[in-house]
C-alpha cells in the first residue's frame, strides 16, 4: 500500500514574518502558536482535498526548511528502510503530546522529509 502525504511544515528564522506572509498569500487559517509544541502554529488550508500543516521558528543557527510528512505504519521500520536506501535520520522518533509519533530524515541529496505514525 502506498503511503499518503498528510502534513506539511515551514520552519524558519522569523516565525511571525512567515505566519503573516502565508496567511496573507494564501488566505490560510493559522492557529495561535502552541507553547507546548515549541510555539508551532497549525495551518488549515480550508480546502477539500488539501492537507493541514504547520509553521514554526527554527532553532538558533538553523536556517529552516520546507517539507512534507508521509504517513507510515511504523516510523522505526520506515527509518531503517530509508537508511538502507541511503537516507539519514535527522530527528526522532518523537511523540507529539496528544498526537502522532513523528520523525524526520534527509534523502540522499539532503532534502528534509517527515514521517508520521498515528497512534492506535
Amino acid at each position: 500500500m502506498a503511503n499518503p502525504v498528510v502534513h506539511f511544515e515551514i520552519i524558519g528564522k522569523d516565525q511571525q514574518k512567515l505566519l503573516k506572509f502565508y496567511r496573507s498569500a494564501f488566505e490560510w487559517q493559522i492557529d495561535d502558536p502552541i507553547p507546548e509544541l515549541g510555539n508551532y502554529a497549525m495551518v488549515h488550508t480550508q480546502t477539500e482535498g488539501g492537507i493541514a500543516g504547520g509553521i514554526g521558528g527554527g532553532i538558533e543557527g538553523y536556517d529552516g526548511h520546507v517539507t512534507f510528512y508521509v504517513e507510515v505504519a511504523d516510523v522505526n521500520a520506515a527509518l531503517a528502510k530509508i537508511e538502507g536506501l541511503g537516507g539519514k535520520k535527522m530527528m526522532g522518533p518523537d511523540e507529539v503530546p496528544n498526537g502522532p509519533i513523528i520523525a524526520q530524515f534527509t534523502d540522499p541529496e539532503g532534502h528534509v522529509v517527515g514521517l508520521v505514525q498515528q497512534r492506535s
